[in-house]
């Protein structure tokens, strides 16, 4: 029998993420000055005001309270109707030095003996349907905001629009694990004050089928294009006017993203969420290895869709265990308990390997933290950082190093593909 499956995105504009954005900055600016710096920053985001709160350990001076206002002005608050503007808003630092206790268990002296940065478990997923090895309900979801973003931006074909945002996407399946059509879409678009509020929904609804969601369309493959059909129900702004919206609207959080972050609930969650958290912190650069881990094994052929299980003690160097779930679609005779004994010697899960491995000690996470941390293009940009006294730092910065698909050959050698 068919069935549905739904994922949503969030715009970079939503108040949460508009907290994993100033986090993320923040630690690129620490690591772009010492990339031995450990962080931990949370950030809170409420009606002209942001607090900063956490732990560092670090040689750099961050003006953090500039960072913070440079991310909000590059999101689009610049407007005091707003209540949340980058020029007006109060910045508050509560960050303070990070715990010896925990330290002492991370820092050992080389990548070899470093010790994980915490407890937990971390998942990485990787499925065929789409070319970037993501689930195809997600990437729809991030594709619609980014073009809402787009078109935010250029303020041209719709001029109203504001800068928080939230999309929903559901498709239909066959039973052969085959998406047929996309059954619905759902789109809350942050707005300027209209004058009639009924003139404002059927407005703003026209332009969003006839206008967004026909770029979102021209960005696809041709078999995908092919689940836009004239019977998809698409609610937009269902629930009528949304002008308050952004940090005025709902108070934002680091962290509190971390599905949409990841494979908008295909898969499975640790519960650690990325933002505001140098790589140390196996919550995060453990989730990438592992990622790096499934997308490899699937663009290998090893199996249509894999998820991969990584688990810490902190302190401690090797991984306590590692599993593998092929969900029953793996193309080599092999059980999926054998298949992760294998994996884990292609992959080297050490903490600090996975950081030489991944180069995640440069300043690359601020392009992380909006529209998924996962499915992203592997490239190299240049970014400009100022230490405490004013001094220009150019870095070239690889982003999105556990996109690439660098494994492929030796998993297939190992596996016999």
């Amino acid at each position: 029998m068919a069935y549905l499956f739904t994922s949503e995105s969030v715009s970079e504009g939503h108040p949460d993420k508009i907290s994993d954005q100033i986090s993320d900055a923040i630690i690129d600016h620490f690591l772009a000055l010492d990339p031995d710096s450990k962080v931990a920053c949370e950030t809170l985001v409420t009606t002209g005001q942001v607090v900063l709160a956490g732990e560092i350990k670090s040689n750099a001076y961050v003006d953090v309270q500039s960072v913070a206002r440079e991310v909000i002005k590059r999101i689009g608050y610049t407007k005091g109707e707003y209540m949340f503007s980058a020029d007006s808003c109060g910045v508050l630092s509560a960050l303070h030095e990070q715990s010896p206790d925990i330290n002492q268990g991370v820092d050992r002296g080389t990548a070899e003996e470093q010790g994980a940065g915490d407890q937990g478990m971390m998942f990485g997923y990787a499925t065929n349907e789409t070319d970037n090895y993501m689930p195809l309900a997600l990437d729809l979801s991030h594709s619609i905001l980014i073009e809402l973003a787009k078109l935010r931006k250029e303020n041209q074909e719709i001029t109203y629009l504001r800068p928080d945002a939230k999309a929903q996407v559901t498709i239909e399946y066959s039973d052969d694990n085959q998406p047929q059509k996309i059954t619905t879409i759902v789109i809350s678009t942050q707005h300027d004050e209209f004058a009639d509020e009924a003139t404002m929904l059927k407005k703003i609804k026209e332009d969003l089928i006839q206008i967004l969601i026909p770029r979102v369309k021209a960005s696809l493959k041709p078999e995908l294009q092919a689940l836009f059909t004239d019977d998809i129900t698409y609610h937009i702004n269902p629930t009528g006017k949304f002008v308050i919206g952004g940090p005025h609207g709902d108070a934002g959080l680091t962290g509190r993203k971390i599905i949409v972050d990841t494979y908008g609930g295909k898969g499975a969650h640790g519960g650690g969420a990325f933002s505001g958290k140098d790589p140390s912190k196996v919550d995060r650069s453990a989730a990438y290895a592992t990622r790096h881990m499934a997308k490899n094994m699937v663009a290998a052929g090893l199996a249509d869709q894999i998820l991969v299980q990584v688990s810490y003690a902190i302190g401690v160097v090797e991984p306590t265990g590692i599993f593998v779930d092929t969900y029953g679609t793996s193309k080599v005779n092999m059980t999926d308990g054998e298949i992760a004994k294998k994996a884990a010697e292609l992959f080297d899960m050490r903490p600090g390997i996975i950081e030489q491995r991944l180069k995640l000690r440069n300043p690359m996470y601020a392009e992380t933290a909006a529209y998924g941390h996962m499915g992203r293009e592997t490239k190299t940009v240049d970014k400009v950082f100022f230490d405490g006294n004013g001094k220009e730092i150019r870095k070239a910065v690889e982003l999105f190093t556990w996109e690439k698909l660098d494994h492929v050959e030796e998993v297939k050698k190992a596996f016999g593909l």
